[in-house]
């Protein structure tokens, strides 16, 4: 069974996290950045954490709900596809700004849907 209120928690926290910590990783491993990164850097950082924030309430109301497996789930892959699309991609975060608010946004219609 596919669990699209879950895959979005997981791209929302993990796309946020890419997107609030890519600058300060690029600017110690020299990597490049983008417009937004550089000129909109505390814009960017507050996309970020918004996205953060929704995917772990969503981790929240799953464990909450007695689902407590699926919600230290959201949390662990969230981590772990941020370092994936940080640490692998490089210019993740790019992308992630574009990918971060769209989950996020998507996630709250079915938080209430």
């Amino acid at each position: 069974m596919f669990d699209l209120g879950f895959v979005l928690a997981v791209g929302a926290f993990g796309w946020g996290l890419s997107l609030a910590s890519y600058r300060l990783l690029a600017e110690r491993c020299g990597w490049p950045l983008g417009r937004w990164q550089a000129e909109r850097h505390i814009l960017t950082f507050a996309i970020g954490l918004a996205c953060i924030g929704l995917g772990v309430l969503a981790a929240f109301l799953r464990l909450w709900a007695g689902d407590v497996w699926a919600g230290i789930l959201v949390i662990l892959f969230g981590i772990a596809w941020a370092v994936f699309w940080t640490g692998f991609l490089h210019t993740g975060a790019q992308s992630a700004l574009l990918l971060a608010p769209a989950a996020a946004l998507i996630l709250l219609t079915r938080v209430h849907g």
